[in-house]
């Protein structure tokens, strides 16, 4: 047995183990009993889980602080998931992270920036009628694959960037995916990698011209240096944006009746950085500090959801989205959904 096997086995089995083995997907609801005292499957548990999510650490004086933070918030998705019954918790790539950790790095709305929404005075759909009992827009076509914004709190790009796509889709039938990245350099009124806001951003695209195509100006996962006037390539374009009236659950999904939005959330609970799949209802306060895009709304065993997509890439929640509730009685909705929606015009 490897020394480093050895030592990690020793601290084991000092420790009052509360966290069980896993199956290999580490997509889980519960755990048994029968491993509460088996070392040896904690140990493989840990290797798989580093295997898996391909990490390796730089001493193994720091594996051994990281196996510290990655048993408690296995204790942590443990206990939840012996609570709740609408939605569970797993271990993704995120389990080596501290709460605060985690929080400091993949988040990124900023919402001290001065203040740019017109309350919704100019909502287009504030007279629909007959809306849809759900809405998918990936089943419609409208929804690039999953994208992951990495060490980078630029989520206000990705959440600009989606719902874009979108409406293009939606009005064009193409479906091409757009820079975040000529966001993050050229957006000033933004903070790049620090964070920013949605409305900023579409008001940024209608400035310039338009927005490229990932292809021509891919991501970096980083600030870099602006090229918004490249050769002559595609770029798509917006007349510009309208906001959802605030606080209000039937505007938002008369919106995403017709296309995918820009919402604003509070990801920071510790909860939703192990979501694995479910209805979303868990802790939550309004406190946004996420850009995300609502991109349907449906119905499950009684249950009312958004559709939310996520950019934490396909690993995280549900292929990389979450269902959150909705229905909660809250003006707010779930983490605050309903406060900051916004979504780009074509017309």
């Amino acid at each position: 047995m490897a020394a480093s096997t050895i030592k990690l086995s020793l601290l084991l089995s000092m420790c009052l183990i509360t966290c069980l083995a896993l199956p290999r997907d580490f997509s889980i609801i519960s755990y048994t009993e029968d491993d509460l005292n088996s070392h040896d499957k904690l140990i493989e548990l840990f290797e798989s889980w580093m295997s898996k999510h391909s990490k390796v650490y730089k001493s193994f004086e720091e594996k051994l602080r990281r196996f510290e933070v990655f048993k408690d918030n296995l204790k942590h998705i443990d206990e939840t998931n012996k609570k709740r019954s609408s939605y569970w918790l797993g271990l993704n790539e995120f389990a080596d992270l501290s709460h605060g950790e985690f929080k400091a790095t993949y988040l990124g709305l900023t919402t001290d920036l001065p203040e740019k929404r017109d309350a919704g005075s100019n909502f287009r759909y504030e007279d629909s009628t007959d809306l849809p009992k759900s809405v998918d827009w990936r089943k419609k076509g409208a929804v690039t694959p999953v994208k992951n914004q990495g060490q980078c709190g630029s989520c206000w790009a990705f959440s600009t960037v989606a719902a874009v796509e979108g409406i293009n889709q939606i009005v064009t039938g193409n479906l091409t995916s757009l820079s975040e990245q000529e966001l993050i350099d050229c957006s000033t009124d933004n903070n790049g990698c620090n964070g920013g806001l949605m409305d900023y951003a579409f008001s940024f695209i209608v400035s310039n011209g338009g927005l490229h195509t990932e292809e021509a100006y891919p991501y970096l996962m980083k600030e870099g240096t602006c090229e918004e006037k490249r050769a002559e390539v595609e770029v798509v374009t917006i007349a510009g944006y309208e906001d959802v009236p605030e606080n209000s659950e039937e505007s938002l999904l008369k919106a995403l009746a017709h296309q995918p939005v820009s919402v604003a959330i509070e990801a920071s609970g510790r909860d939703f950085q192990f979501y694995s799949g479910g209805v979303f209802d868990g802790p939550c306060g309004d406190a946004l500090d996420h850009g995300v895009a609502a991109v349907g709304y449906g119905t499950s065993k009684g249950q009312d959801y958004i559709i939310v997509r996520n950019s934490w890439g396909p690993r995280w929640g549900e292929k990389g989205y979450i269902r959150m509730k909705r229905n909660t009685g809250k003006p707010e909705g779930p983490c605050g959904i309903n406060k900051m929606a916004s979504y780009p015009t074509k017309d």
